[in-house]
């Protein structure tokens, strides 16, 4: 039976550097969605618009995004390749598993529109109601596990073991992740119903 070590090279600096991106991302945005809802610094850094702010904290998350995924098949390219599923699932998992999981990323994102995906709620830029269609309708955090679906889909492709730790920790990073954003988003939904509940005029007796 291998070694680990002899399937995972741990001593490729691209495997660490993707694995520091990977947590990098989530974190970074959370803070700095965190501190626009306190502070409002992007929203001053562009005059007072909200929109602006949004859009630009959107483009970084989606170029850093673009950044992490280059990394991942950087560090998949200097690891060991050892043959995972036999022919032909090799190459119908794969794609079946990236299909799918690029299906929940697209559709949930035209879902929630750009505001919506990138946390325009942090801004104050709130949805009219709660998105209840696909993929919303058979999972609460489609674009979490859409996103680990591709990271498994490229670990099975280039039969890469060390992909398919890598995408053990993408999928707690992103538990840890929603674990912060979800009740905060929730606060600020919640926040504001009760202002609009405190809002309409009670009714003369």
């Amino acid at each position: 039976m291998d070694s680990i070590s002899s399937i995972i090279d741990f001593s490729q600096k691209s495997l660490w550097l993707s694995i520091f991106a990977i947590a990098f991302n989530p974190t970074a945005w959370n803070i700095v969605a965190r501190n626009e809802y306190h502070n409002k610094t992007l929203t001053r850094v562009f005059g007072g618009n909200v929109y602006n702010g949004c859009y630009f904290l959107a483009l970084s998350i989606f170029s850093f995004g673009i950044l992490r995924d280059h990394l991942y098949q950087a560090a998949l390219g200097d690891q060991p390749r050892v043959p995972l599923l036999p022919q032909p699932f090799d190459v119908i998992v794969p794609a079946g598993l990236f299909l799918v999981g690029q299906t929940f990323v697209v559709t949930s994102t035209w879902a929630l529109g750009v505001t919506g995906t990138f946390l325009g709620d942090y801004f104050g830029i709130l949805m009219d109601h709660r998105v209840e269609g696909f993929p919303f309708n058979i999972l609460r955090d489609p674009m979490y596990v859409g996103s680990t679906m591709c990271f498994a889909a490229g670990a099975l492709w280039y039969e890469r073991p060390a992909g398919l730790l890598i995408t053990l920790y993408v999928y707690i990073v992103y538990l840890i992740a929603l674990r912060y954003e979800g009740p905060f988003t929730d606060m600020i939904y919640s926040k504001r119903a009760a202002q609009s509940k405190a809002s309409v005029p009670k009714k003369e007796l």
